[in-house]
């Protein structure tokens, strides 16, 4: 039997250094062989949002191939299944090419589409989410998470109170099928054609990375955060409740720009939110069978395998 191509997977949470390492090793690996990256980040996939989101530089994007990046106007809701079809047909492409796929980000969910495939859910329900969105307003997520908990204890423990997009896809499904989400997830899927191979970066000091995040969101404002979700307002017909708007830091600008929070607060809340979600990628990292070190990833490459 033939041995199966071997794809790479750098995970960790926010701020923990994911990226850097990640040019590290393409500059090692340059020439023959070369390493190509495939972002794993739900908010580097929309155009515009470059600072709130990290993305890679010019520069950067210049020397070393970058993938599923730029690829979705902030006004589009893009998915895990779209992501998995892109990042397969950027994988097959990069094998064609004889060079590394090395799969780099922290959504959690993206890297579980593709690594365990998706699950037979009910297609969205336009009309449905709506009646859950005004009914989250009347009486706000915190108690639509507690409707959820009744009919979805699962779910309910793995999401926050004000997870809106998650809750209501939960509720949406429940409400659908009759059958809560926990339920219907874990069906048979199709194996990928290739292996593989996850490692990851767990920061051991909750301190630092609690520093690290505070510091870039600091950058991030010196940069222009708040000036870059301002012309995106003015370029696309942007609301609250897409995705895009509801990604960490600029959720919280769009707050400030709206006059419901202040500069300290927006600070505040972007640092809190960002630390919040920084957990729950632990947690889910956590959850994920053999991750290796991302210190063994070099020789892994080197390898081959």
């Amino acid at each position: 039997m033939a041995t199966k191509q071997v794809a790479f997977a750098l995970l960790g949470p926010t701020a923990s250094g994911k990226s850097r390492l990640a040019m590290q090793l393409a500059a090692q690996f340059s020439g023959t062989r070369a390493i190509e990256i495939v972002s794993v980040d739900s908010a580097q996939v929309y155009r515009g949002m470059d600072i709130g989101t990290a993305k890679p530089s010019a520069a950067e994007r210049a020397s070393v191939p970058h993938h599923l990046i730029d690829i979705a106007d902030p006004t589009e809701r893009y998915s895990a299944g779209r992501f998995r079809r892109d990042a397969l047909q950027a994988i097959e492409g990069i094998f064609s090419r004889q060079n590394v796929p090395l799969l780099v980000g922290g959504s959690m969910l993206y890297y579980r589409a593709l690594a365990q495939g998706l699950d037979e859910l009910p297609a969205a329900n336009p009309k449905l989410r709506a009646q859950i969105d005004r009914e989250a307003t009347r009486r706000g997520w915190p108690t639509m998470h507690a409707e959820l908990a009744r009919v979805d204890p699962k779910s309910a423990a793995r999401l926050q109170l004000n997870d809106a997009q998650r809750i209501q896809r939960a509720l949406e499904v429940y409400r659908i099928t009759g059958r809560p989400l926990s339920a219907l997830l874990g069906a048979a899927r199709a194996p990928l054609p290739f292996e593989l191979k996850a490692y990851s970066i767990l920061p051991s000091d909750r301190a630092e990375l609690h520093a690290r995040i505070e510091a870039r969101f600091e950058a991030m404002l010196e940069r222009g955060l708040v000036e870059e979700l301002r012309a995106l307002r003015a370029r696309y017909a942007l609301s609250a409740d897409l995705p895009s708007m509801r990604a960490v830091s600029y959720r919280q600008a769009w707050e400030f720009l709206e006059g419901r929070a202040s500069e300290a607060q927006m600070r505040e809340r972007a640092i809190a939110a960002t630390r919040q979600l920084a957990k729950r990628q632990l947690t889910w990292l956590r959850g994920l069978p053999r991750l290796a070190p991302g210190e063994r990833l070099a020789a892994a490459i080197a390898r081959g395998r």
